[in-house]
């Protein structure tokens, strides 16, 4: 009988610890967590999302974090648009290609993408950028060299019409330098800039 009391009193005991963690830790805590991130930082704790309008919340057209493709159903890219390095873009389907650097496959890959940009941007093929043709280890990388940014610009200003000055300007504007001022190299956003230069266009 004193065994069982004993056992009863240890289960008790368990039953209202597990109860008070679950109260404490798995909803107190997340909801502070929850309330306290928007509250100090809304637009980065919901995915940093941006706007058609080029600002955060309405309907998102995307996020800071998360690159996007712009091509055609075809994947054929859109000219009047600056476009990304390749990569998926799918974030359920996120990842690198594993292919090392002696892989034929992905040699000749690499070439195919130099000359389609050399032909898309009406330049020679040794004048295009490594991330022009090379994707991040996630696929999702938003952001590309300033270099290959500023390559784009003539393109971009001839199919929109624009000054090319003007869209030079928005590539000037977007560049972002390195983090803390030394770690990294200087990138920008392409998705950042193209809702710049929906802005400018409209």
């Amino acid at each position: 009988m004193t065994t069982f009391r004993s056992t009863a009193r240890q289960i008790a005991v368990a039953a209202k610890a597990l109860a008070l963690f679950t109260l404490l830790l798995g909803i107190a805590y997340p909801l502070l967590a929850t309330a306290a991130a928007q509250t100090a930082a809304g637009h980065l704790a919901n995915g940093s999302p941006v706007s058609a309008a080029g600002s955060a919340g309405g309907n998102a057209a995307g996020s800071v974090l998360l690159g996007q493709s712009f091509t055609d159903s075809s994947g054929a890219a859109l000219p009047q648009w600056f476009q990304s390095r390749p990569g998926t873009y799918d974030g359920a389907a996120s990842g690198g290609s594993n292919l090392g650097p002696s892989s034929t496959e992905l040699a000749a890959a690499l070439e195919d993408r130099r000359q389609a940009v050399a032909a898309l941007e009406s330049v020679p093929p040794e004048d295009v950028p490594a991330d022009a043709l090379t994707a991040s280890a996630s696929g999702l990388d938003p952001h590309i060299s300033p270099e290959y940014a500023y390559l784009q610009a003539a393109r971009v200003a001839r199919v929109r019409e624009l000054p090319e000055p003007a869209v030079r300007a928005l590539v000037d504007a977007a560049v972002q330098g390195r983090i803390a001022g030394f770690l990294g190299e200087p990138t920008v956003n392409v998705l950042e800039l193209n809702m710049a230069l929906q802005e400018l266009d409209t």
